[in-house]
């Protein structure tokens, strides 16, 4: 659907404003159009679209509204000119659906990071020799133990999708509980609490992976993809607007370990505190993302 005046007025109402991250207001331009970023509530969406905001107020002096939705509002809204940005899109297969529809309608920013991956997760405690892919799902006594659920995540993401169909392509007697990240990880952190078996949705990167011992269930039908590049996109005439800001999406790119450790960092503080980490033990990359000088760091 697209996004109406309702599911605009929904966005808005989930504006976080600067000061949540600890931004410098006086510092901002007094004139010239507040950017508007959209992200989903996901770890890393929310690092890297957090980090990007800093960097464009406090050193492009460029004045930037969060909006927080779910993907499918959040895709209508660029190519609407709702939202300038997102910096979130998952190729080739994860929001392929998506892209099939917004792809030649909106501007392509730079790749994020590479090496994303999505699966499906069990504790390390539960025995290899018992549950080793997918396909094990479906022995009696392993969904016995599992309950025959698969904790999820919410309905709207590319992740739930092809989780829907990897179920039917493994003829697994299994429901995915669909929920949100936050009730996954939840569930995940009382399972593992109680050393009881669970298998859930999850990706990489992501901070679960740094506090938790998880296993990646292989996926010999493939039906959860491959490994997936994250991508940036803005609105039509973007670039044009606001050529300083886009230079620096464009050259925005982090490396999957760096990431994933400052994701592990907001989880243990938050996200202000874990950004301003990330920035200051990362001047040379920073640097480059903000002036274009030199050439970025390996």
């Amino acid at each position: 659907m697209l996004l109406n005046k309702r599911a605009f007025l929904g966005l808005s109402a989930g504006l976080l404003g600067a000061s949540s991250l600890g931004l410098s207001m006086p510092a901002l331009a007094q004139s010239g159009k507040t950017l508007k970023i959209g992200f989903a509530p996901w770890a890393d969406a929310e690092f890297v679209t957090k980090l990007a905001a800093k960097l464009l107020e406090t050193r492009l002096n460029t004045k930037v509204e969060l909006v927080q939705t779910d993907v499918a509002p959040l895709y209508q809204g660029v190519t609407r000119g709702d939202v300038d940005a997102m910096l979130m899109v998952w190729l080739p297969q994860t929001h392929a659906d998506y892209w099939k529809r917004v792809e030649g309608k909106v501007e392509e920013l730079g790749v994020l990071y590479n090496g994303a991956k999505l699966g499906w997760v069990v504790p390390a405690y539960v025995p290899e020799s018992e549950v080793a892919s997918i396909a094990d799902l479906a022995k009696d006594d392993v969904r016995s133990k599992l309950g025959g659920r698969i904790q999820g995540i919410e309905p709207g993401a590319g992740l739930t999708r092809l989780s829907r169909e990897a179920v039917e392509k493994y003829k697994l007697n299994y429901t995915l509980q669909e929920s949100s990240e936050a009730a996954m990880l939840t569930t995940v952190d009382r399972a593992i609490r109680g050393k009881r078996w669970i298998v859930a949705t999850a990706w990489s990167p992501h901070w679960m992976f740094g506090k938790y011992e998880l296993r990646y269930l292989r996926d010999p039908e493939g039906a959860l993809g491959e490994a997936e590049e994250v991508k940036g996109i803005a609105r039509p005439g973007f670039g044009a607007e606001h050529a300083e800001a886009a230079a620096f999406l464009k050259r925005l790119h982090l490396p999957l370990n760096e990431l994933e450790s400052a994701m592990l960092d907001a989880q243990n503080t938050d996200y202000a505190k874990a950004v301003d980490k990330y920035i200051a033990e990362h001047t040379a990359r920073v640097n480059y993302w903000v002036t274009g000088e030199g050439q970025a760091p390996a």
